[in-house]
């Protein structure tokens, strides 16, 4: 089969589509004839050789989710048949022809979903709702401040949150990018190139704050975000693009009763994953079928030209999902 191997980190062009051994399935596992995949931020960093994938996992071939068709299952398999159209998030190996998958870590894609629509669904609403409502237990007619709403995770986390009637803020690094965000569900658009957005937190709700805050920058926006939340607030952090060291007043944490939560999703044991897919499948994607969300899709390139998808996700061009056709 064909992959997208790195052969030594480095730049988007580090990047050599060679033929490689298909994978081996088990009897609860299935082979699936991937149909497209999808970047995220992990990726890149992986590339570089900053972010190694789990035990088990073929190090050289990034991959976070796929959406593809059911060529062979396991002697144990009983959920799915070949032919099935199926997607799911991935431990790595999605920048392939083939991926194995377990069982149980499979979802049917809607029929009004393409492969390359269902290819950016997994990895960034999964992150959203697993940070949303299993860590910050975010509540309706609560109020939410989402950082780089522009992201692949911002736009499902906007959508997610609007359908809870939560209160939506977002930061992003154009006014293109906030206009495309209020037709997800933000109500207010915050230009962080411009404007202190912890400034325009305490203007727009008088001093109170927001009750959440989903964070991928990390460092930078620290303190900002510690004055931005409510009595009580939450914040959750599953990024940390702009800096992972800092030096911080701890007094601020007591006064509100703020909790703060880190996650990742790539490395937790399967049993984890297998539960937060069965969240999905209940409650995200009746909402997909019946159009109410969507997977937002910035662009769509062949895998053959991996090194130019991901050069447009390193210059942050990108709004929403950078889709790989194979």
């Amino acid at each position: 089969m064909i992959a997208a191997v790195i052969d030594n980190p480095g730049g988007p062009d580090a990047f050599t589509l060679r033929d490689i051994d298909e994978p081996e399935f088990g009897p609860d596992e299935v082979l699936i004839q991937v149909k497209a995949t999808a970047l995220n931020r992990a990726d890149l960093m992986q590339r570089r050789g900053r972010y190694p994938a789990p035990d088990g996992i073929d190090q050289r071939i990034p991959g976070l989710e796929m959406a593809g068709v059911v060529e062979q299952i396991g002697a144990r398999v009983t959920s799915f048949s070949q032919g099935d159209r199926v997607f799911a998030l991935l431990g790595g190996g999605g920048y392939a022809e083939k991926v194995v998958v377990h069982e149980r870590m499979l979802m049917n894609i809607p029929q009004n979903l393409s492969f390359e629509d269902a290819a950016g669904v997994p990895e960034v609403f999964f992150t959203a709702y697993d940070a949303l409502f299993n860590q910050a237990k975010l509540k309706m007619g609560e109020s939410l401040l989402i950082h780089a709403a522009g992201s692949g995770v911002g736009t499902a986390a906007i959508q997610l949150a609007h359908q809870m009637s939560v209160s939506v803020f977002g930061t992003a690094g154009s006014k293109e990018k906030l206009f495309e965000a209020e037709k997800l569900g933000l109500d207010i658009g915050i230009n962080y190139k411009e404007e202190d957005f912890s400034k325009k937190i305490e203007e727009s709700t008088k001093g109170s704050g927001v009750n959440v805050i989903l964070d991928v920058i990390g460092a930078p926006y620290w303190e900002q975000n510690l004055n931005s939340l409510s009595q009580k607030g939450r914040m959750v952090l599953v990024g940390a693009m702009g800096g992972r060291l800092l030096e911080t007043n701890l007094g601020l944490l007591g006064p509100k009763r703020l909790r703060i939560h880190g996650t990742v999703l790539r490395s937790r044991p399967i049993e984890e994953k297998i539960t937060l897919t069965q969240q999905i499948v209940s409650s995200v994607l009746p909402l997909l079928e019946s159009g109410k969300i969507h997977s937002v899709t910035d662009s769509v390139f062949p895998l053959s030209n991996v090194a130019e998808a991901h050069q447009r996700m390193e210059d942050n061009l990108n709004f929403g999902k950078i889709i790989l056709s194979i």
